[in-house]
Formats: structure tokens, sequence, C-alpha cells
């Protein structure tokens, strides 16, 4: 389908969508006058009422049609005096493409690549276009995987399709944004319903009177009802547009692999998905550690970082490269499944072009170190960039790891002060166990319905696993607390907990691993004869107690 065609298909979707409560509108209005013309006046007098009812949502909804001005998401704007190879790069291939090349180029924290156009006249004239261009996946790809990821966003503005999605985004925007309305109203008319009996079975009680079943399936109902009328354009909608999309998909791939190559279109394909698992392990293991303790690595490591971690974990992640994706096919889906894409391109004839651009793609940038530092002044909030900056990676771990221990909270410490209705500590954890209590102490945590019925050794082994978890952290935190833990820092293993000898031992310049120590000790705590003596002979401070007891206290 040629991009006229596209267009004036876009175009008729969303007029229908403005159309649609109009045209509903209109039916209410001939509606109510066959009943003016027809029906009794008492009956026309109530259904009147009910045209009103559903009238108000459908004039809600077209007062939603104005679509808010999207924000640009953040990022750092490179001029071509900033980034003169990358700017060339992407002018060449916009050349070669036959397209004009962007007139911005922002660099972001995200691992994808995309183009925009402020085009005219609801996509039917050009207007100045960007590329969102991910510093992610310079650090990850090489220059001629890079290549074919520009070619590939160039090739959209090559086929008019960044044009185009001024009218196809819009439309996709103010349905979403109307049924979510519809939703919302629906829910607070529910959940006002839901107070006023509420407060109605609370008098009834106060007075000795029967309460009845609060039911507000009736509550929202108009506001539902068009809900449901706009979701079922909405799924046309977005099957009609997402099919253009997805063969928009293929179509720049063919562009990638003519402009930078058959092999790396195809190994850039299949790094993306590596590259994003990667970014998304890094953000949740290493980027955010510090939030806690209000810290942050030096400058140019919040995303520097990302790079060490991708050269560390070379031989784990090539692995991954080989698992495509095989996400299920859906028709709501705008692009399509990566695997097959792969495979579309990988069936192309051979053009003998693997020796290109095995450079890092992150050599494309002037100053990398300056870059990334550059980037996070553009995409931190202005809180976070207030946070303390630590000399290294390793000082994080330990700031980080010692906040949050001094902040634990585990279910096991809200179980013991409900228990004791004392203060939770390790010692009174440690007495109550000696006491004979630590099961009765354990039905006091969270439990699942099928191990709250449980009794004996069954219950024991449900709760087991919590128990176990929670008394290794509140260990820590005692180890923490007298100086007695270290935290070793590793790209390649994550964080690791030594903990030190205690002042007069033995000399250790490494101390011992946590898990070497404490693992058997808590095995023993929470046995179902728990024995307290090896732990208390670990913890910093605790002498061991000689009458520590043996006990089975499930009964």
């Amino acid at each position: 389908m040629g991009a006229t065609l596209r267009a004036l298909r876009a175009l008729l979707l969303l007029a229908g969508f403005h159309l649609l409560g109009v045209l509903l509108l209109a039916a209410l209005a001939g509606l109510d006058y066959l009943l003016y013309l027809h029906a009794p006046s008492g009956v026309a007098a109530k259904l009147y009422l009910v045209s009103v009812l559903l009238a108000i949502p459908l004039v809600r909804g077209l007062f939603m049609l104005r679509t808010p001005k999207a924000q640009e998401a953040p990022g750092l704007a490179v001029t071509e005096a900033d980034e003169p190879a990358l700017w060339r790069t992407v002018r060449e291939l916009a050349d070669r493409i036959g397209t004009r090349a962007p007139t911005r180029i922002v660099l972001t924290a995200e691992v994808n690549a995309a183009v925009t156009e402020d085009a005219r006249l609801l996509g039917l004239l050009p207007g100045p276009r960007r590329l969102h261009l991910g510093v992610p996946l310079l650090q990850g790809l090489t220059e001629a995987q890079l290549r074919s990821v520009l070619a590939h966003e160039l090739g959209h503005y090559s086929h008019a399709d960044t044009r185009l999605a001024a009218l196809t985004v819009r439309g996709r925007a103010q349905i979403l944004r109307t049924i979510g309305h519809f939703e919302e109203r629906a829910g607070k008319s529910a959940a006002r319903e839901r107070a006023r009996q509420e407060k109605k079975n609370a008098r009834a009680a106060a007075k000795g009177k029967k309460t009845g079943e609060v039911d507000t399936r009736h509550a929202g109902l108009t506001y539902r009802a068009m809900a449901r009328l706009y979701t079922a354009y909405a799924r046309l909608y977005l099957r009609v547009t997402l099919a253009g999309a997805r063969r928009q998909e293929y179509a720049a791939d063919a562009a990638a692999a003519r402009i930078a190559g058959r092999d790396a279109t195809a190994s850039a394909l299949r790094e993306i998905p590596v590259l994003d698992a990667a970014f998304a392990f890094y953000t949740h293991h290493y980027l955010t550690l510090g939030e806690d303790a209000a810290l942050l690595p030096p400058r140019g490591e919040v995303f520097g970082g990302f790079g060490r971690l991708l050269s560390a974990r070379r031989l784990e992640l090539a692995g991954l490269r080989t698992e495509l994706p095989a996400e299920p096919v859906s028709p709501y889906d705008s692009h399509p499944p990566i695997a097959d894409r792969v495979h579309r391109v990988e069936a192309l004839p051979a053009d003998h072009r693997t020796d290109e651009g095995r450079g890092a793609a992150l050599g494309l940038l002037s100053d990398p170190g300056r870059t990334l530092a550059a980037l996070e002044d553009a995409v931190l909030p202005d809180d976070v960039r207030q946070w303390r900056r630590t000399a290294g990676w390793p000082e994080l771990l330990d700031g980080s790891m010692t906040a949050q221990l001094a902040a634990l909270n585990t279910p096991l410490h809200r179980a013991l002060a409900l228990y004791t209705k004392a203060r939770p500590t390790l010692p009174a954890l440690l007495a109550l166990i000696d006491e004979g209590r630590l099961w009765q102490l354990a039905r006091r945590l969270p439990l699942s319905d099928e191990a709250a019925a449980a009794k004996g050794r069954a219950f024991r082994e449900f709760v087991r696993p919590a128990l176990a978890e929670s008394l290794h952290r509140m260990a820590l935190a005692e180890f923490s607390a007298h100086a007695r833990l270290r935290w070793k820092f590793s790209w390649e293993r994550g964080a690791t907990a030594l903990v030190l000898p205690a002042p007069g031992g033995p000399a250790s310049a490494t101390g011992t691993a946590v898990s070497d120590l404490l693992a058997p000790a808590v095995a023993a705590a929470v046995a179902d004869h728990p024995v307290t003596a090896p732990l208390r002979a670990l913890l910093p401070s605790a002498p061991t107690d000689p009458a520590n007891r043996e006990t089975d206290s499930s009964r």
C-alpha cells in the first residue's frame, strides 16, 4: 500500500473515531423523538432520563478528543560540532537510503532507537525530524550493527512512516484516553455507591439490624457501556494500524540489510534483546543500588557501569544471542516477532560484508566519558543528582547495604513485635526460640490459606523458607551493626557478603563468605528441633548459651 493510501486510511480511521460519539448522540436523539411521538408521556419521561444518562458520557467523550501535546523523552541533544563522526554516519546513511537526514539527534538512556517527525496538516506535509539514539546501544553494538539500526530507522523516513504516525498515533492516544476516562468515571461511581452502602450498613449494625450485601454492579453502568463501545472500535483501529506498522518494520529491515549488510542487520536484531535484558539486570542490581542510601557512583559511571557489566559478562551474554525471543504473535503487537525478523533477514542472499565495522559503536563519540557524564545531567531527576557521589562502586555497595540493613524490617520483625509487644531484635528472637515458641511465632507471619490450615510438620515446611530468609537477614544486620560485615563488589558475580574476624581473633585479609558461615547455623535454628547455639557462636558480642535447649514446639 502506497503512502497516499495509507494516509487516507489513517485519516478515515481517525475521522471514524470522532464520528462515533456524534452518531451515538444522533441515535439517542432519534430515539427520544420516536418516544415523543408514540410513547405514553409517563413512560417517555422515564426513558428520557435514561437517554440523558447515556448522553452525558458521550458528551464527555467528545471533549476528550483533544490529545495533550506529547513531551519529548529526556535525553542529551548533540550537535554536529559535539559529535561530528556520529552526524557524518547518519547523513551518509540518509543519502544512501534516499531521504532527508534528521535535524536533531538526541542521545537517551534507553536500549532503543527511534525516529519522529513533526509533520504538519495531519502528516500530509513534512516537518523537522528527530533521531533518538540510546547510549546503551552504542555501548553494546559494533559500528556495523549500529549502522544497521540507524539505516532501519532512516528507512521509516523514506517510506513516509513517520509522517503518517502523526495520524495513527494521535488516533490511538485519543481512543485509549477516552476509554480510560470512561473507566475512571465508572470506578468513581462504584466507589461512591460502595461508600454509601457501607455507611448504610454501619448505621443498621449500630441499631442491631440486619446488614445487606454491598452491590455496586449497577453503579457507573452508562460509563462502562460507553467504554465497551469505544473498546470495540479501538480493537478495529489497532488491528488495522498495527498490521501496517508490522509491514513497515519488515520494509525497514530490508532497507537496513541493503545498506548496512545482511549479517550486520541479523546480528543487530539478535543483539538488541540481549542488551535490553542486560540493561534491565544492570538497572535492577547496579544502577539503583544506592537508592535507599541516596548514593551515586562517580560521575560518568551511572551509565558507564553498563559497559563494564557487558565486558565482564561476555561469555554469559554470548549464550543468550543464540536464543531468539519466541513471544506469541498478537494482532496488537506493533512489531513482528524478533525471531521472524531475524529469519527473514538471514534468508537474504549473502553479501560478503562480514569484515565491515567491527569496532565498538561507542567509538563514534568524540569523548565517550564526557558524553556519559553529560547524559546523567540530562536524564537524572534534579533530586537524584543531589545524592552523594562515592569514590567507586565498592564504596557504593558498602554504603547501600549498610543503610538497608540498618532499616531492616522483615515479616519476621513485624511478627516478633506483635508477639512480644517489644522491639524486635535478634537476641530476643533467639531467646524465644530457646523457649520453644518459634512455631507459635510463625503463626503470626503472612500465610497462604494452605499454610494457615496446615499443622505439625506440614506447617513447619510451609514457613521454614520465610523464617530462614528473615533470620539470615537479621544476622547480617547484626554483623553490620558491629562493623563485622564487608561487601565484595563484582561485575561478574554480583555482591558477596564477607564476615570479618572478631577483634583479637585470627587475622584475615579477606574474611569468610557469609553463606559458608550462616547457612548451617540458620538451618539449625529453624529445624524441626531448633538449636540456636551454632548461630549464637557466630554473632558478635553474643556468648554461647551452654543451656541452649533442643526443642520441638510444633504442638
